[in-house]
């Protein structure tokens, strides 16, 4: 699994031209999931979003984690973090697992996340979504469960 986690004061997700849901302070995570991934790498990529120091403390250096500042979790499956842009001009998706097997992987992902104490919203799985944000900071990390934490 593959995730990009921004820092957001806010984010939010409209479908359609309505608002879908939307969180204050917390994090945006946009998960691909890989068609090699299992319940484990849900699990581990849950554990170490949550668990990262990605916040300020009192002194100003990013020592609290999401689980520390009380704030929300949107996760938005996106397909697309796992395009291979090495060849051509079109990216290829063959890493990409299929949608049945990515969703399943995704509501996981989701669970654990809420299992671990952190309030969670999510976009709508293979919409076309309008994503915004406001990123704080800017604050942005990749995360690979492929490349062991």
């Amino acid at each position: 699994m593959r995730a990009v986690i921004q820092r957001v004061s806010s984010a939010r997700i409209v479908i359609e031209g309505k608002e879908h849901t939307s969180i204050g302070h917390g994090i945006l995570v946009l998960v691909g999931i890989e068609k090699e991934d299992t319940d484990e790498d849900a699990q581990m990529l849950a554990r170490r979003i949550v668990e990262l120091r990605i916040f300020e403390d009192e002194a100003g250096k990013m020592n609290r984690s999401i689980a520390e500042t009380g704030g929300h979790i949107l996760a938005v499956s996106q397909f697309t973090l796992l395009g291979d842009c090495r060849r051509g001009r079109r990216p290829s998706f063959d890493p990409a697992a299929p949608p049945e097997v990515a969703r399943t992987l995704y509501e996981r992902f989701v669970k654990e996340v809420d299992a671990l104490g952190v309030p969670v919203v999510t976009g709508v799985f293979q919409a076309m979504m309008d994503v915004e944000l406001t990123n704080q900071g800017p604050v942005t990390f990749i995360l690979d469960s492929r490349k062991r934490f």
